[in-house]
């Protein structure tokens, strides 16, 4: 990595910073992060060495974002997030993984590990972010601690941090990042997938226990929120082109909800770009009886039906292809009746001169005998 030396006044950067102005203690020193300028990394206070937080470690961080003018974008005091999961920008995601605990530091962040072109709207009383800037964070990090194990993890607490990452995961899609969107739902399926954490109450534990009612009715939740997420999931693999993940999403909800319109219809979709046209018109037909008011449906079922009638044509035209073609067979038949005069016009020829030969030869036998 190279490093940039530089100093920071009044909240900004400066260029052409004379020697005398640098700290001796090294601390103004800005450090390239990928050698590109788009992430620049200074550190504030120094941390405790060798406390760097790895992948999912839950981090506790304190963290200020602002445009160059000062405005501040963004700002959450003893923020709890898992590095690395897409929790935050991806700029601020990766000096979070370069940085000791208790250390601060100030992160300058292109556009491309930003906001990006389209910049963000206002959310949780922010201002907007204009698309194509390069913004400013200090962060803080608190604590690290190794991902506690799940089943540890008290169910409310589970589903809280499941629905915060699928939140997330909502958020890049929206913004057409399909592959960190797919990364966030699955995390989200480690806090709300039973198999997984093992929710499940056993049912003699359950017998006993007196807030049984209340642990069914959250993990009944717990169930709605991860059907949520796999239908969410299956659009995102969709984008992505990864087919047959969407479809195993997609069953994944329609195992437990036979009837859901919206993984139906993710389904006929996946189906649909696979070539399985006759089948996605299937799925469709099923969602008219569910759903028959809309109007979606009763366009794409038009047009998959088309499809499967192009097909089928198409089909025919290659089965006669490889019997010989149309066009042939008038050809072939002609010729069969063309050749049918000429052998009927052979053959009464044969029958003349075989009765002729037949004849000679009595006569010849006949005079034999009595000779």
């Amino acid at each position: 990595m190279d490093l940039e030396k530089e100093t920071q006044a009044e909240g900004g950067l400066h260029e052409g910073t004379n020697e005398s102005e640098k700290a001796e203690d090294g601390k103004s020193e800005w450090l390239d992060i990928l050698g590109s300028g788009q992430i620049k990394k200074k550190i504030l206070v120094e941390g405790e060495k060798d406390t760097r937080p790895q992948r999912s470690d839950l981090c506790e961080i304190n963290l200020e974002g602002r445009l160059k003018d000062g405005t501040i974008i963004e700002k959450y005091d003893n923020l709890f997030l898992h590095a690395g999961d897409g929790e935050v920008i991806q700029g601020v995601d990766l000096v979070l993984s370069l940085m000791d605990q208790g250390e601060q530091c100030l992160v300058e962040i292109g556009p491309r590990f930003a906001f990006g072109p389209q910049g963000r709207p206002a959310e949780n009383s922010f201002p907007d972010v204009p698309g194509d800037v390069t913004v400013e964070y200090t962060l803080e990090l608190l604590s690290t601690q190794p991902e506690p194990e799940l089943e540890a993890i008290p169910i409310a607490e589970r589903k809280r941090i499941g629905n915060r990452k699928r939140e997330r995961g909502n958020w890049w899609y929206g913004r057409g990042d399909n592959t960190l969107a797919i990364q966030c739902y699955r995390r989200a399926l480690d806090y709300l997938d039973e198999a997984v954490g093992g929710i499940q109450i056993e049912p003699d534990n359950a017998l006993e226990d007196p807030d049984k009612e209340e642990k069914e009715f959250s993990l009944q939740d717990i169930l709605e929120d991860r059907l949520k997420v796999y239908n969410n999931l299956a659009a995102a693999q969709l984008k992505i082109g990864s087919l047959d993940a969407a479809l195993m999403s997609v069953e994944n909800v329609l195992r437990c909800q036979p009837n859901n319109v919206k993984a139906l219809f993710r389904k006929a979709k996946v189906l649909s770009e696979k070539g399985e046209n006759q089948a996605a018109s299937e799925v469709l037909e099923k969602i008219t009886i569910l759903d028959p008011e809309n109007k979606t449906v009763h366009v794409e079922l038009r047009k998959e039906r088309s499809k499967v009638r192009e097909n089928t044509k198409q089909q025919k035209n290659l089965y006669q292809k490889m019997m010989g073609g149309t066009t042939a067979v008038p050809k072939q038949r002609k010729t069969a009746c063309n050749s049918r005069p000429k052998l009927a016009s052979v053959l009464p020829w044969g029958v003349v001169v075989g009765s002729m030969a037949a004849v000679v030869a009595g006569m010849v036998a006949y005079r034999l005998k009595f000779v």
